[in-house]
This record gives C-alpha cells, structure tokens and sequence, in this order.
C-alpha cells in the first residue's frame, strides 16, 4: 500500500490535466514516437551509408588500413573492386578468420554477435507469429494504438486465460537462449585450449611468463625464486626482480621530453631552412634573368644560404655540428624557442618562464640525463649481478616483510613483484594455479601472459593488504557513482515519457500544445541521445577506480571495468529508465486508486517498452551506419595530419598506427542491447525483430572493422576471456525477464479484481530456479578451464626456444629495467 502525499503537493504537482483520461490519453504519442525514430534513423542508415560508399576507395587510410599496413602475410585482400558491391563482400567473408588478424579478443566479440543473431530470429518469428494476435487481437482492454496493442499489458481482465502464451514461450525461449549459451562456451573452451597450445602462441615469451606479485623479502633474489619454482616442469629460464629505481623514472621522463623537443625543433629549422634557401634561389634566378637583359654580369653567389648545392649535400655543412652555418642560413631570431617552465612540475605557459633556444637546451639536456642515466644503470648492473640476500630472522607472517628492506645497503632495492619466465608453457599455468606460500597474501597473485606494453608498473608494489582496501574503496566509490548519477538518468527516462508526463502534471500541460512530430522528436530521439552522451563520461571515471584499485595490468582494468560499466548500465539504462517511463507516470492514479496498484502497473509498466524500441532502432541504424561511415576519425585523422603532423615520427603515427577498441566499455554496450531484448521478448515481442536486425547489422559492421580496419595491438590479447563476462551478461537479462514476468502474472486481475494468473506466476518462479541451477552448473564446469591450461595437453606445449628465450630476456630485462619508463631510449646526438 502506497502512502499518499500530503494535500497541497496533490494540489500542485499531482493534479492531472484530464483525469478521466489519465495515461491512456498519451498512448497515441507512442506510434507518433516510435515513427519518428524510425524515419530519423533510417534516414540517417541511408545517408551514412551512402557516403560510406561514395568514400570508401578514396580513403583506404581509414576505410581498410589492414590491405596495405600489416605485413604482406597478414594482409586482408581488397574489400570490393565494385564500389556497390561491399555489402557482398562483407557478409561472404570468413568471420573465422579475425583469428589470425585481429587475435582471440576480436574473434569471440564477433562470434558473440553471430550467436545472438542465430538466438534472435527464430524467437523473433515465433514470438510474432503467437504472441502478437494473443495480445491484440479481440481483448477486452481499452482500444490501444498500433504498437502497446502488441504489449502484455493489453491483454484485458476478460481475457486472463491468454496469459498461458506467454508463460509456454518464455520457458521455450530460456531453454534455447541456455542452450546456445552451453554450445558456445564449449566452443570458447576448445578454442582458447587450442590457441594457447599453438606453437605460435606457445614459443612466446607471453605465453611462459608470470607477474607475482607480494613476494617477501626472503624471496627477493634471483637464486631464491628460482629455487622456489624449480620443481615445476622444465624449469626456470629467467628472473627478473622490480626494483625501486628512484630518481630514474624522472631522468628518463626528462630525456624524453629533450627528444621530443629535439626532433620537432630540427624538423622546424630544416622545413624554415628549405624555405628560406628556395626563396633566396629564386629571388637571385630573378636577379641574373634581370641583369642577363641588360647585358650586366650575373651577382655573386658566395653567401652559403645561396648556394645551389642540395642541403643534403656531404660538402654542406651538418648543423649539429656548430660550424655556424645553420646561423647563416636561418637567423637565430628565427630558430626554433619554447619557454620553460617556473617549476619542475608545471607545464611551460606562454609569455611566462625563461625563453630558451629549442635545440641548444635539447641537446644541452639530452647529454646530462643520458650521462647521469649510464652511471645510475651501471650501479643498477653491478646491485643485479651481484645479488643480495634478506636474514633468515625475517618473519614473514608480518606485513612489514612485504616492504622493501630499510636497511638495505642497495640503492635500488628490489620491490615486492618480479616476472619469471619458464621453459615450458605448463611451469607458467601450474605456478599461477598453485599456492606458493604458507602465510596468507604473499606471492597470492600470480598472472599468466603479462606482457611489459600492458604493465602498469606504478602498482607493481602494492603491499596485498593495502590492494584489498582499495578494492573495497574502488567498489565503494564505483557503487556511490550509480547512486548520484540516478538524477539525470531519471529525468532522461522521464523525458522519453513526455507525452503521459504531460496528460498528468498541469505544469507540463504545455508540452501536450505541441505538434506531434515534436513530441515523437523529444521522445524517440532527444532521450536516447542524451542518454548516449551520459554513458560517454561514465568509462573514463570507472576506469580511474579500477586502476587505483591496484590492477597490475590494462587488460585487468578492461575486465574490470566490463563488469563496473555493466553494472552502470543495467542499472541506469535500463532498470531506472523504465521505473521512470513507465511508474513515474503512472503514479497520479497509483496515490489516487490504491485498491488498483497491481492492475495500473500490470497495464503501464510495459508501456516503457516504447522508448527501448527507439532505443534499439538507434543503435542499429544509426549506430551502424555512423561505425561504417566512422566520420569522426576520418576528421581527427587529417585535422592530426595537418596540424600536429611536424615531424616524421608524428607522421608515420598517424598514418600507420591502427586504430583499436576498448573492450572494457564496448562489450557491455552490446550486452546490455542483449539484456534489453531478453526483459522485454514476451512482454513486448515487437522488439525481437528490431533487435533480430540490429544484431546482424553489428555482425557485419564488426567483421568489416576488424578483417579491414581494426588492429588490436598484441599486448592487449587476453585470449578471449572477455567472452565469458559477456555471457554471464546473458543471465542477467534472463533474471530480470523471468521476475518481471512473474511479478506481472501476481499482478494480472480478472473482472471480479481476483488474481487471476498465480499458476502461471509459479510456474515463472520454478523458470527462475531453474535458469540458476543452469547457471551453477555452467559455472562449475567451465571456470576452471577458462584461465589456464590442464595437464591433458601439457604434451602438446613447446618450450621455449633459444633465439626466442634470448629475445625474451632482453625484451623482459629492458621493461624490467625500465619498471617506470626508464627503458633506453636512441634521440639525438650529443653535443
């Protein structure tokens, strides 16, 4: 029983413009609505994908980089010769073989798509064939318009006995949506087991290393570690120890800096050079064409700066090597300057700080920090090559024993974290599934294909302890951001309500004088955009959690934030858009007729189906269109190219750097279209054909990008163990299907106000406790063969080779050496 609100907020902001109408008197709004949509985004498919088509052969920079930029063996052929004829050309080619281009990763999201097409159209025939004329066809419900007619709530007190349809096509649903999610995990497990074996994979340093992390001071040498994995099969090939390197990081950071500064200024002075030696050519070409008609001899040449020799001429002298001929050539007025900063830590400013000359301060810089670099790394040398070791008196139940030693006489102590790379791939999964201590937290984290590009080497040694409290601070802080960013989500849901908001509330009673194509704008169009721009600014703060979290690595933080920004999503784009959409506007007759609250949100909670149906038709046709047509990096591409473009490292960035995705946020963006679509395909069953379209409109969509244009670095491969969230995605739309349904069965009414539908509402009930015992058992059977390799197929590992266990150790020794960027690095020369 809901309490009703005091008298004069009724007065006020309750008060229905037409209370005989009430809710029904805004239906008409809803074809007016999903029109609009419909036509907008179509118009905006047609559009995009014409110029697409149009562009594409003019542009293969951005339109298929992966025909020219990979190596020749791992080339994709040439998208279509016919300019018309891509569409062919993209859905006969072999998803499959996103594998060899792309990785695991590419190849299970695009799998994912190609599984929810094969799930979607046969629910989306049946359910339109069955459920459709048990909905609408001679109910005893009020007249509805063309689309909530096609709704569960439409089905009258005097037609209960219906209900029996959806209840057999939700359990026939489930037992098939379950069954495809069975199949393809057994699928992602043989793939992944035979990716993993694959000598191509199984050779790599990748595949034989592990990050350990909380290892105590015992264990901080080489010997010890080694010792310690030596009963593992095959051994161990190397360690390397993290060490606090001090003030390196800043040195390097430094030297960098000098190099970047370095190459612009002497592009700058070459390119201001050209100019002013081509300007000085031609202007003496005009003077001796000049005094050649009057008869006089030609002016003399001697200045350098006009000299007709090439710049690049040997005899012409190199300006690094202060003969002053650069002085002569280019003024020093004209040379290239910046100014410094007033402090270390602040970024220079115009206008403020000393002006210095670019290139004299770069080379001035690079030859100290180079200098000060080699003696620090020679001391680093001599502490790694002769080891040390920590006092057997050393308790390590203490958490101080996971801090570096303060009395140690190094001075770079090793931290608590090393890599160790073995000869055999099975070592690497065996000592990360194993329990390698005795006390609780120490050397408990161990990660499997850690490659040095997808380090974060700044929480490399974070004491276990203080891991676990920030986890909890992250989750803290990651579910406090759900909690305040329910206001605006709430007001964009009351928003694609507009037209019942403004029936009910005498202050929105203006809206209702609008035409109706302006009502189906702010509907079907305005809500799902501002919600599109709210989800933009949520990745990069949830990102931020996680990394403070202590993830030790990037694809850590991607399968973080997966889950986080499912989890976001779920809750704002779906759960408080529909309370919003659908009891927000019901809540005039809800406070007004207590005695009726289960038959009034039996009939409008469904009614919040409208604005998904938009929310759908969005996403796969505009969003389709926009990633083909992908206007937005076509723009930075040649706006990068034109404006930052100064030297021919900047260049052959732009030019030959493949783009890549995030699959942090952009597999629960898919995944929640999916829960969308399962909570709403019996009770709305219009929106099976529309998902049905928009699934495989992105099954084409991302087999193009990734066999054309994508390029996943392989530093980000995680094997596919995104696929996994994303079915555990499955179940959540599965759950909130099951218990909607069930709740709307409890509230269904006869004509005498008697529950009418508790057979049906059980049965729902028994559906729910079967999908969780589907979903345990799933779980039980395939986690532990998600992350690492059994034993069954140890005899199909390859050890290591030696050319590629040398390349290995000098790859790991530089990152490990580097730990926070001090990697050497080759810029300039000195002096």
């Amino acid at each position: 029983m809901l309490a009703s609100p005091p008298s004069f907020i009724r007065a006020r902001w309750l008060t229905p413009v037409r209370r005989s109408s009430g809710i029904s008197g805004a239906s008409t709004y809803s074809t007016s609505t999903f029109s609009t949509a419909l036509v907008f985004n179509a118009a905006v498919f047609g559009g995009e994908l014409l110029a697409f088509t149009l562009l594409r052969p003019y542009f293969p920079a951005i339109y298929q980089p992966l025909t020219y930029i990979p190596p020749e063996d791992k080339r994709s052929p040439e998208l279509s010769r016919n300019i018309f004829l891509w569409p062919w050309a993209v859905y006969r080619a072999n998803y499959a073989d996103i594998k060899a281009v792309n990785g695991l990763d590419a190849y299970f999201f695009v799998r994912f798509l190609r599984m929810m097409v094969r799930v979607m159209v046969p629910i989306w025939l049946i359910s339109w064939v069955v459920l459709l004329p048990v909905f609408s066809v001679g109910t005893s419900s009020p007249t509805s318009d063309s689309l909530t007619q096609f709704q569960f709530g439409n089905v009258g007190s005097g037609d209960q006995p219906r209900l029996w349809a959806p209840l057999v096509l939700a359990w026939v649903f489930t037992i098939w949506i379950l069954w495809n999610v069975r199949f393809e995990m057994g699928h992602f497990v043989t793939t992944r087991q035979r990716w993993l074996i694959d000598p191509n994979n199984s050779s790599t340093a990748q595949a034989n290393t592990i990050l350990v992390t909380g290892v105590p001071q015992r264990y901080l040498t080489e010997a010890a570690l080694k010792e310690l994995f030596t009963y593992l099969p095959g051994g161990v090939a190397k360690v390397w120890l993290n060490r606090d390197l001090k003030e390196m990081p800043d040195l390097y950071e430094r030297q960098v800096k000098a190099c970047k500064v370095l190459e612009s200024a002497e592009t700058s002075l070459m390119n201001t050079a050209v100019t002013r030696h081509n300007k000085q050519n031609k202007k003496q070409a005009k003077a001796a064409k000049k005094a050649a008609k009057k008869g006089n001899p030609p002016p003399s040449t001697a200045d350098p700066s006009s000299d007709d020799r090439r710049l690049t001429d040997p005899s012409i002298a190199d300006t690094e090597r202060g003969d002053g001929f650069a002085d002569k050539l280019v003024p020093r007025k004209k040379r290239p300057t910046h100014r410094l900063p007033l402090l270390s830590f602040l970024p220079s400013l115009p206008l403020v700080g000393k002006q210095v000359d670019s290139i004299e301060w770069a080379r001035e810089e690079i030859a100290v920090t180079t200098e000060e670099l080699r003696k620090k790394r020679r001391e680093l040398a001599r502490e790694v090559s002769k080891g040390h070791s920590v006092p057997p008196a050393v308790d390590e139940s203490k958490p101080d024993a996971l801090k570096p030693d303060a009395h140690s006489e190094q001075v770079y102590p090793p931290l608590n974290s090393a890599f160790v790379l073995f000869n055999q791939q099975i070592a690497a999964h065996l000592a990360a599934q194993s329990l390698t201590h005795h006390a609780p937290y120490r050397m408990a984290e161990k990660q499997v294909g850690v490659v040095p590009d997808d380090v974060i080497w700044g929480n490399l040694n974070l004491n276990p302890y203080e891991a676990k409290v920030r986890t909890a601070l992250s989750w803290a802080a990651t579910l406090g951001l759900i909690i305040l960013w329910s206001f605006p989500v709430a007001f964009v849901g009351a928003v694609s309500n507009v037209a019942s908001l403004c029936t009910t509330y005498t202050w929105l009673a203006w809206l209702c004088k609008l035409p109706s194509p302006i009502i189906g704008i702010i509907s079907g169009i305005l809500s799902p955009v501002l919600l599109a721009v709210l989800m933009m600014l949520l990745p990069i703060i949830l990102r931020i959690f996680a990394r403070l979290e202590g993830m030790t690595t990037r694809t850590a933080i991607e399968l973080s934030l997966m889950n986080r920004f499912f989890i976001f999503q779920i809750i704002h784009s779906f759960l408080i858009v529909t309370l919003a959409s659908g009891i927000i506007a019901a809540l005039p007759q809800l406070v007004e007729n207590t005695s009726s609250i289960p038959t009034i949100l039996a009939q409008n909670l469904p009614k919040a189906s409208v604005f998904f149906l938009s929310f759908i038709i969005l996403q796969g046709l505009s969003g389709t269109a926009t990633g083909f047509l992908a206007y937005i990096p076509l723009a930075i591409y040649y706006v990068k190219l034109y404006l930052t473009g100064s030297t021919p490292r900047s260049i052959y960035n732009i030019k030959y750097k493949l783009r890549s995705v995030e699959w942090g946020t952009t597999f629960p963006t898919v995944t929640l279209l999916v829960c969308i679509t399962i909570a709403y395909s019996v009770i709305s069953p219009i929106i099976n054909g529309l998902a049905a379209a928009t699934f495989f409109l992105y099954y084409m969509l991302w087999k193009y990008r990734f066999l054309w244009q994508l390029g996943q670095p392989r530093s980000t491969e995680s094997g596919g163990r995104f696929f996994p969230k994303a079915m555990q995605h499955i179940f959540v739309g599965l759950y909130i299907e099951e218990i909607c349904l069930a709740a709307l069965f409890f509230l269904a009414r006869d004509q005498d106000g008697k529950a009418s539908a508790v057979p049906e509402g059980a049965l729902m009930i028994v559906l729910v406790v079967f999908t969780a015992f589907f979903h345990l058992i799933l779980d039980n059977s395939y986690d532990p063969l998600i992350h690492v390799l059994p034993l069954t197929l140890a005899d199909q590992d390859q050890e290591l080779p030696d050319p590629n266990r040398q390349a290995t150790e000098r790859a790991l020794g530089d990152s490990a050496r580097k730990s926070a960027k001090t990697a050497r690095v080759g810029c300039g020369r000195r002096g």
